[in-house]
Protein backbone atom coordinates (compact mmCIF):
# COMPACT_ATOMS: atom_id res chain seq x y z
CA UNK A 1 0.00 0.00 0.00
CA UNK A 2 1.14 3.55 -0.77
CA UNK A 3 2.10 5.56 1.93
CA UNK A 4 0.13 9.00 1.15
CA UNK A 5 -2.14 9.72 -1.35
CA UNK A 6 0.27 11.84 -3.25
CA UNK A 7 1.54 8.37 -4.23
CA UNK A 8 -1.20 7.37 -5.74
CA UNK A 9 -2.11 7.68 -9.59
CA UNK A 10 -5.65 7.86 -9.85
CA UNK A 11 -5.73 7.37 -13.49
CA UNK A 12 -3.09 4.27 -13.53
CA UNK A 13 -6.99 1.59 -13.65
CA UNK A 14 -7.12 2.96 -17.32
CA UNK A 15 -3.48 1.62 -18.47
CA UNK A 16 -5.09 -1.68 -18.17
CA UNK A 17 -7.76 -3.45 -20.06
CA UNK A 18 -10.88 -4.82 -18.42
CA UNK A 19 -9.86 -8.44 -18.91
CA UNK A 20 -6.85 -7.55 -16.76
CA UNK A 21 -8.82 -5.22 -14.21
CA UNK A 22 -11.64 -8.48 -13.92
CA UNK A 23 -9.08 -10.62 -13.18
CA UNK A 24 -6.86 -8.58 -11.41
CA UNK A 25 -9.64 -8.05 -8.94
CA UNK A 26 -10.83 -11.25 -8.39
CA UNK A 27 -7.21 -12.48 -7.80
CA UNK A 28 -6.75 -10.00 -5.41
CA UNK A 29 -10.19 -10.77 -3.34
CA UNK A 30 -9.75 -14.51 -3.48
CA UNK A 31 -5.79 -13.78 -2.53
CA UNK A 32 -7.26 -11.31 0.44
CA UNK A 33 -10.17 -14.35 1.12
CA UNK A 34 -7.06 -16.98 1.51
CA UNK A 35 -4.93 -14.64 3.99
CA UNK A 36 -7.72 -14.00 5.75
CA UNK A 37 -9.23 -17.37 6.33
CA UNK A 38 -5.60 -18.58 7.38
CA UNK A 39 -5.96 -15.83 10.37
CA UNK A 40 -9.25 -16.70 11.45
CA UNK A 41 -9.15 -20.30 11.49
CA UNK A 42 -5.55 -19.50 13.36
CA UNK A 43 -7.97 -17.99 16.37
CA UNK A 44 -10.74 -20.69 15.91
CA UNK A 45 -13.29 -18.44 13.93
CA UNK A 46 -14.09 -20.97 11.35
CA UNK A 47 -16.82 -19.42 9.73
CA UNK A 48 -16.18 -15.71 9.86
CA UNK A 49 -12.60 -16.96 7.57
CA UNK A 50 -15.11 -18.62 5.10
CA UNK A 51 -17.24 -16.00 5.26
CA UNK A 52 -15.14 -12.92 5.18
CA UNK A 53 -16.51 -10.17 2.73
CA UNK A 54 -18.67 -12.08 0.45
CA UNK A 55 -20.36 -8.74 0.02
CA UNK A 56 -17.51 -7.96 -2.29
CA UNK A 57 -19.19 -10.05 -4.57
CA UNK A 58 -22.32 -7.91 -5.11
CA UNK A 59 -22.98 -5.87 -7.75
CA UNK A 60 -22.65 -2.50 -5.64
CA UNK A 61 -19.45 -3.55 -4.94
CA UNK A 62 -18.38 -5.74 -7.38
CA UNK A 63 -18.49 -3.34 -10.64
CA UNK A 64 -16.86 -0.13 -9.61
CA UNK A 65 -14.14 -2.31 -7.58
CA UNK A 66 -13.57 -3.47 -11.46
CA UNK A 67 -13.79 -0.66 -13.25
CA UNK A 68 -10.96 1.27 -11.07
CA UNK A 69 -9.04 -1.52 -10.43
CA UNK A 70 -5.44 -0.37 -10.49
CA UNK A 71 -3.29 -2.85 -8.30
CA UNK A 72 -1.62 -0.83 -6.21
CA UNK A 73 -4.45 0.25 -3.62
CA UNK A 74 -7.84 -0.01 -3.67
CA UNK A 75 -10.18 0.88 -5.88
CA UNK A 76 -12.23 2.76 -3.94
CA UNK A 77 -10.00 5.69 -3.00
CA UNK A 78 -9.88 6.21 -6.73
CA UNK A 79 -14.15 6.15 -6.84
CA UNK A 80 -13.79 8.14 -4.45
CA UNK A 81 -11.04 10.55 -5.77
CA UNK A 82 -12.72 10.90 -9.21
CA UNK A 83 -16.20 10.79 -7.60
CA UNK A 84 -16.43 12.52 -4.18
CA UNK A 85 -17.93 8.83 -2.86
CA UNK A 86 -17.25 5.21 -2.77
CA UNK A 87 -20.79 3.64 -2.87
CA UNK A 88 -19.42 0.70 -2.78
CA UNK A 89 -17.02 1.38 0.37
CA UNK A 90 -20.17 2.45 2.14
CA UNK A 91 -22.50 -0.94 0.67
CA UNK A 92 -19.70 -2.83 2.46
CA UNK A 93 -18.50 -0.95 5.80
CA UNK A 94 -22.42 -1.64 6.19
CA UNK A 95 -22.75 -4.92 6.09
CA UNK A 96 -19.24 -6.12 7.35
CA UNK A 97 -18.93 -6.32 10.80
CA UNK A 98 -15.84 -6.27 11.12
CA UNK A 99 -15.03 -2.74 10.51
CA UNK A 100 -15.18 -0.70 13.08
CA UNK A 101 -17.36 1.91 10.84
CA UNK A 102 -19.95 -0.34 11.03
CA UNK A 103 -19.94 0.44 14.61
CA UNK A 104 -19.80 4.23 14.79
CA UNK A 105 -23.55 5.64 16.29
CA UNK A 106 -24.56 8.33 18.29
CA UNK A 107 -23.09 8.10 21.74
CA UNK A 108 -25.29 8.45 24.49
CA UNK A 109 -23.03 10.51 26.63
CA UNK A 110 -23.41 13.23 24.51
CA UNK A 111 -26.34 14.44 22.70
CA UNK A 112 -25.67 14.49 18.82
CA UNK A 113 -21.79 13.02 19.01
CA UNK A 114 -20.74 10.12 17.37
CA UNK A 115 -18.55 7.57 18.45
CA UNK A 116 -17.26 4.21 18.29
CA UNK A 117 -19.50 1.35 20.11
CA UNK A 118 -17.31 -1.64 21.36
CA UNK A 119 -17.02 -4.64 18.59
CA UNK A 120 -17.61 -7.95 19.74
CA UNK A 121 -14.27 -9.73 20.22
CA UNK A 122 -14.58 -12.03 17.00
CA UNK A 123 -15.22 -9.15 14.72
CA UNK A 124 -12.22 -7.65 16.59
CA UNK A 125 -10.23 -11.15 15.44
CA UNK A 126 -11.64 -10.78 12.24
CA UNK A 127 -10.72 -6.96 11.86
CA UNK A 128 -7.25 -7.84 12.62
CA UNK A 129 -6.82 -10.77 10.15
CA UNK A 130 -8.11 -8.74 7.59
CA UNK A 131 -5.46 -5.48 8.26
CA UNK A 132 -3.15 -8.40 7.48
CA UNK A 133 -4.38 -9.86 4.79
CA UNK A 134 -4.74 -6.36 3.12
CA UNK A 135 -1.52 -5.95 3.33
CA UNK A 136 -0.06 -8.99 2.49
CA UNK A 137 -2.45 -8.63 -0.87
CA UNK A 138 -1.11 -5.53 -1.76
CA UNK A 139 2.44 -4.97 -0.77
CA UNK A 140 2.92 -8.22 -2.19
CA UNK A 141 6.81 -9.91 -1.62
CA UNK A 142 7.56 -6.31 -0.10
CA UNK A 143 5.58 -7.52 3.24
CA UNK A 144 6.42 -7.65 6.35
CA UNK A 145 5.23 -8.18 9.33
CA UNK A 146 5.67 -4.61 11.00
CA UNK A 147 3.34 -3.45 7.92
CA UNK A 148 -0.29 -4.23 9.51
CA UNK A 149 0.70 -1.72 12.61
CA UNK A 150 2.11 0.46 10.94
CA UNK A 151 -0.07 0.90 7.92
CA UNK A 152 -3.01 1.70 10.91
CA UNK A 153 -0.47 3.86 13.10
CA UNK A 154 -0.93 6.38 10.69
CA UNK A 155 -4.01 7.11 10.72
CA UNK A 156 -5.07 5.77 14.48
CA UNK A 157 -5.22 9.29 15.87
CA UNK A 158 -8.35 10.40 14.19
CA UNK A 159 -10.06 7.12 14.01
CA UNK A 160 -13.44 6.65 16.18
CA UNK A 161 -13.28 3.76 17.45
CA UNK A 162 -13.97 2.28 20.92
CA UNK A 163 -11.40 2.46 23.73
CA UNK A 164 -11.81 -0.86 24.44
CA UNK A 165 -11.61 -2.14 21.24
CA UNK A 166 -8.67 0.33 20.15
CA UNK A 167 -6.85 -1.27 23.28
CA UNK A 168 -7.21 -5.34 21.65
CA UNK A 169 -6.17 -3.82 18.19
CA UNK A 170 -3.30 -1.91 18.89
CA UNK A 171 -1.77 -4.82 21.37
CA UNK A 172 -2.43 -7.16 18.39
CA UNK A 173 -0.98 -5.86 15.64
CA UNK A 174 2.02 -4.88 17.76
CA UNK A 175 2.01 -8.62 18.92
CA UNK A 176 2.35 -9.13 15.26
CA UNK A 177 5.17 -6.47 14.49
CA UNK A 178 6.84 -8.12 16.90
CA UNK A 179 6.39 -11.80 16.96
CA UNK A 180 5.10 -12.36 13.61
CA UNK A 181 1.05 -13.22 12.46
CA UNK A 182 0.59 -16.48 13.42
CA UNK A 183 2.30 -15.52 16.95
CA UNK A 184 -0.26 -12.39 17.14
CA UNK A 185 -3.19 -14.93 15.90
CA UNK A 186 -2.73 -17.23 19.12
CA UNK A 187 -2.08 -14.18 21.24
CA UNK A 188 -6.11 -13.44 20.04
CA UNK A 189 -7.25 -16.92 19.88
CA UNK A 190 -6.55 -16.86 23.94
CA UNK A 191 -8.53 -13.64 24.39
CA UNK A 192 -11.27 -15.21 22.76
CA UNK A 193 -11.00 -18.07 25.01
CA UNK A 194 -10.80 -16.20 28.16
CA UNK A 195 -13.83 -14.15 27.21
CA UNK A 196 -15.76 -16.99 26.02
CA UNK A 197 -17.43 -14.61 23.91
CA UNK A 198 -18.94 -12.47 26.61
CA UNK A 199 -18.02 -8.62 27.01
CA UNK A 200 -14.40 -7.78 27.70
CA UNK A 201 -12.32 -4.35 28.57
CA UNK A 202 -9.05 -3.21 28.20
CA UNK A 203 -8.19 -5.63 30.83
CA UNK A 204 -8.03 -8.53 28.30
CA UNK A 205 -4.49 -7.76 26.50
CA UNK A 206 -2.43 -8.37 29.23
CA UNK A 207 -4.59 -11.48 30.71
CA UNK A 208 -4.06 -13.31 26.97
CA UNK A 209 -0.42 -12.96 26.89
Amino acid sequence: MPDTTTERDYSAYKELSFAKRLFGHIGTVLTHKKHVRHGCFKMGIYMQGIMHDMSKFSPTEFIPSVRYYSGTFSPNATDRYLTGISSSWLHHKGRNKHHFEYWIDYIPEGEGHMGGCRMPLKYVAEMIADRYAACVAYNGNKYTCADPWNYYNKSASHLMIDPDTRAVLEAALKYMRDKGEDEAFLYVKRMLKITKGRDYDASIVDRAK
